[in-house]
Order: C-alpha cells, then structure tokens, then sequence
C-alpha cells in the first residue's frame, strides 16, 4: 500500500469512479456498462433535493436516496450535533445502559407514535427493526403462556428487509440462493386496487384481503399464529393505498383470535405519506410498530421497534425475564443526536404538512401522464407516489422486471438529471423540503423520458 494510506489520497473523478466500480460492491445486474460508461457514479454532495457527483453534475434526487433522506441532503445542523455528542460520548454497551440523547429520543418517539406505543427498542436498521419485532412479538406469545405461536402472516409482495428473518417475510424471497427460509411464515393477498385477486373493485376488495387473513389464521390454528406484518403501504408491491376499513377490519381479527399485528413504518414513516406516521390515516394503532429510515433522514443508522404499554406489561409481570435479544448498536447516541435533531427539523418546518400538500400536488400533475401509452395507473400518499407502467394498457400487462423498456426508460430519465427506481413502477418520493418547481421539473423529465422510450419500443407498445 505504500507509505500512506490510499483512503487519505486525493483522487480524481474518474480515478474514484474506477476505484468505486473495482472494490464497492453495490446492489446492481448492470456491471457491464457501467464499465463501458467509465465506472460506478460518485456523489460527492447534496443540497435540498439535489445530489451533485465528483463531476459537478447536478441530479434530483426523487427517491430520497432510498424512501430515507426525508429532511434533505445537506442539513448542516444534523452534521454538527453527532459530531457534538461524539465529543461527549459515542457508545455505552446498551445491554445494562443507556445515554441521555437515546433517553430523550425514546422520550419523542413516545409522544409522536400512535396511541400507547410508548416501550421502545433501538436497533440501527430496517431489517433489523423487522427481526426484532418479530422475535418480541414470539417471545410475548410464550411468555403468555401460548409456546406454539410462532407462525407469522405476512403478505404478498411485501418487502420488509434482506437480512435472514427479514427475508423470510419478505414476498419477493431469493429461494434459489437462501432457501429454506425461516419456518412458519405464511403468505396472504395485499391489497391491489389495479390488479385485484379477487377481482373486486374498491373498498371491497380491501375487505377481501382482510378476511383472507383471517381465513389463514384459521387454516393454521389460531393456536399456532403469533403475529400479521405488514406494510400500512406497500413502495415495493406498487403503492397501493388501502382503505382505512382494511387496517380497522385486519385489527379486530388480531383481537379476536390473540395475534399480534405488526405495521411495519420502516420506508411509511415519519411524514412520507402526509402525516408523521402511515398508521395515522387509518384509525388505529398496532401492536408493535417498526421504523426507520427517516427516523434520521440517513444522517446515521438509527432504527426501533414501538411496543404497546399493554403488550409490553408481560416483561413488568414476569421480573425475572428479560428479552432475549440485543443488538450491539442499538440507541447509538450519536445516531440518536441525528436522529433527535432530524425529527426536530420535521416539527420546526411542518415537513408531514409539506408532504401532503407537495404529494397532492405532483399527483395532479403526474395523472396528465396517462396519456402516454404506456402509464397504466398512478397512485400514491403524501410524497410516495408510483406511476405504473404497462405494456398494454388495455390488458394490464407487465414489461416485466428487468426489460429493455424499463432499463431504456430508467437510463434516459438518468441521463436527464433525475434519480430514481424504474420497475413497473416508477417512484416518484423526493425529500418532503422539494419544491414546486423541483416536482415541475421531475414530472416533466418523466415525461419527456417516456416520450423517448415509447419511440424506441413502438412495435411492442400495446401488443
């Protein structure tokens, strides 16, 4: 390595690019051209909704890095208070302690978060957050005195991490390389308002899926079942939003047969759908209740789970049993000094408000995109919208995941200067401090992108 470190070396852009593309290894099929392209983009900055790459290149940012970067990039203000709680103290050992910004933010939490969810249990991620939820939601189950439940329900194209248990719920699972997953979890319809399984229109077939879930529990023994997952709205099975009656209807069978209900906030969280967390839109509260991500907007990992008082009270009945689970970084206090000064931001700046509005907004506007051929819904909450993209409109049919059309289509809309995730969907869920003309200007790039793409892929458009 020679006499100094390389990491301290200053490097070109396309000597960082090259370096990046030889020893980061990313979540990406497309190795081979970004070769051919020169390497692997770098970015180096971000203001507001912007990133900036090593080469200056300005882009907008409408994923929020991932559904996470909720307050924006660039926020001075979170930068400097870690790097004043790390002066003070990084790290105790949370098994027998805790410091006083993870106190404080456990303090917030409890005041924001639904109801009586007010028990909380730090992790560093949303995978992380999923994995103990449901280990919590197992061991209260046995501690009542039910040993058996251990079954989980979660749902069909669902996403709720890649870490093993995680995945185990997750409805896109990668059997071929991790297979066989965590025994006992069962997989049930979402609800889908394009593509109904029951092909059922509206409110009804939300209702639909909630009774399928309870006809599930029955078909497994209720005795049997520990917790239902799910997301209040699903990004990864297409941003579907349900009725408030769904969530009310999936919560009084939890009651009725002694199941535990797990809404998973992790990507719904913390002002992305209009409101500081999804659950608010449906009139009711969980039993357990995962976050992260724009817990600190990408500041630091920081992540927890949100445990009922009620459920809760079986660890003050039993004294003598503690929870058999920890996780080394958990309630870090320099993540929770991000995360206290990021949700600080978000109540100073009414950011759950400016989600509302901003979301109500660029929906209006991308809804004049189903006069492209190959827009087939749009759909969303707050600053999480998904245009569908089909291609036949009249059938529904997919391009299916990884066609030429959507990689086109995602590489051109790139090339005009936006970021984002192009599936058959494309996500539309910039910081919350975007501005009108920012979403003007993205609706327009994905309008201009799918004037292009359609031009090269005519002759298969509608067919």
């Amino acid at each position: 390595m020679g006499d100094s470190f390389a990491g301290t070396v200053t490097r070109a852009p396309q000597e960082l690019e090259k370096d990046a593309l030889e020893h980061v290894w990313i979540h990406t099929t497309e190795w081979v051209r970004l070769a051919e392209e020169g390497g692997l983009r770098v970015f180096e900055r971000g203001e507001g909704s912007t990133l900036y790459d090593v080469h200056g290149n300005a882009y907008l940012d409408g994923i929020s890095g991932l559904w996470v970067v909720n307050a924006g990039h660039g926020r001075r203000e979170i930068g400097e208070a870690m790097a004043e709680q790390a002066a003070k103290v990084a790290y105790v050992s949370s098994a027998s302690y805790t410091t006083v910004p993870s106190v404080q933010l456990a303090n917030v939490l409890a005041e924001l978060t639904p109801g009586d969810l007010n028990r909380i249990f730090f992790c560093s991620g949303g995978s992380e957050a999923v994995e103990s939820a449901v280990k919590i939601a197992k061991q209260i189950q046995s501690m009542r005195g039910f040993p058996r439940r251990y079954k989980i329900i979660a749902r069909r194209g669902s996403y709720h991490g890649a870490t093993y248990g995680a995945m185990s719920l997750t409805g896109d699972r990668k059997e071929e390389y991790f297979g066989p997953f965590m025994y006992g979890v069962h997989h049930v319809p979402s609800p889908n308002r394009y593509r109904n399984d029951f092909n059922l229109e509206g409110e009804a077939g939300d209702l639909m899926c909630a009774d399928y879930i309870e006809q599930e529990i029955l078909a497994q023994g209720p005795e049997s079942v520990a917790a239902v997952i799910g997301e209040p709205v699903s990004t990864s099975n297409g941003v579907h939003v349900p009725s408030p009656k769904y969530w009310q209807r999936l919560r009084e069978i939890c009651d009725k047969h002694g199941v535990l209900l797990i809404m998973d906030e992790v990507i719904n969280g913390f002002g992305r759908t209009g409101k500081m967390f999804c659950t608010e839109h449906f009139g009711m509260q969980p039993d357990l209740m995962t976050m992260a991500k724009g817990l600190s907007s990408g500041y630091a990992p920081a992540a927890a789970v949100a445990v009922s008082e009620k459920v809760y009270d079986i660890f003050k009945e039993q004294k003598d049993k503690s929870l058999a689970h920890l996780l080394t970084f958990g309630g870090q206090a320099v993540a929770a000094a991000a995360a206290l000064k990021n949700l600080e931001i978000m109540q100073d700046e009414s950011l759950p408000k400016q989600s509302a509005e901003k979301g109500e907004y660029v929906k209006s506007k991308l809804e004049g995109l189903l006069e492209h051929p190959t827009v087939g819904d749009v759909r969303g909450l707050g600053l999480m919208c998904g245009l569908e993209i089909v291609k036949n409109k009249e059938s529904k049919e997919r391009w299916g995941k990884g066609h030429d059309y959507l990689k086109a289509l995602d590489r051109i809309l790139n090339a005009k200067g936006m970021i984002t995730r192009v599936w058959d969907i494309i996500h539309v869920a910039p910081p919350l401090v975007v501005t009108n003309e920012e979403l003007d200007r993205m609706v327009q790039m994905i309008d201009e992108s799918l004037t292009e793409a359609e031009a090269q892929f005519q002759g298969e458009i509608g067919t």
